[in-house]
């Protein structure tokens, strides 16, 4: 599928050398079910500028809002029409909360996924809303998280069945 981007981000994607950035910005909504009104974590892969001076906090701000520096590594999902889109995202593991976001939760969380440009971080070039994470690996270093834009290809199919008790109309 064909993805619509500004002339700013084709030029700084194709170019040899440029003074852009791609920014990608991560924000992970936990488990909605157990907390829908709970904490949310805002990400952002670059160091913009300096937050606060103790303790040295680096962001990004975007449409209004923080997205602290966390240093990882994304591979961003593919549109290949075969397989479902799958990301990987690899985080150094910095902070306790992570860990327990991932222990407590019952469901697994929800990511959203935006990627803008250093110049203009309020413009979203390309938005990957609602991924779900399938797997999340870690030890003392690092967070291995993947995580999938379509969870309808691990449902059941067909939902439900035909029988007496559930369609009665359809056996007289």
């Amino acid at each position: 599928m064909p993805r619509t981007v500004s002339l700013t981000f084709r030029r700084a994607m194709y170019s040899q050398e440029t003074g852009e950035v791609p920014i990608l910005l991560i924000t992970v909504i936990p488990d909605v079910t157990e907390h829908p009104a709970g904490p949310r974590y805002y990400f952002s892969s670059d160091p913009t500028t300096r937050m606060s001076d103790v303790p040295l906090v680096y962001g990004t701000f975007s449409r209004g809002r923080w997205y602290y520096y966390l240093p990882f590594s994304a591979i961003l999902p593919d549109d290949k029409n075969d397989t479902p889109p799958v990301a990987r995202i690899v985080m150094d593991n910095i902070d306790r909360e992570l860990i327990r976001m991932l222990r407590e939760s019952i469901r697994p969380a929800t990511f959203q996924m935006e990627l803008v440009m250093s110049s203009t971080p309020g413009v979203v070039e390309i938005d990957f809303p609602d991924v779900e994470m399938v797997t999340a690996d870690y030890d003392a270093n690092s967070i291995q998280l993947t995580l999938e834009l379509n969870q309808l290809a691990h449902e059941p199919a067909p939902a439900g069945t035909f029988n007496p008790s559930g369609f009665p109309g359809l056996f007289e």
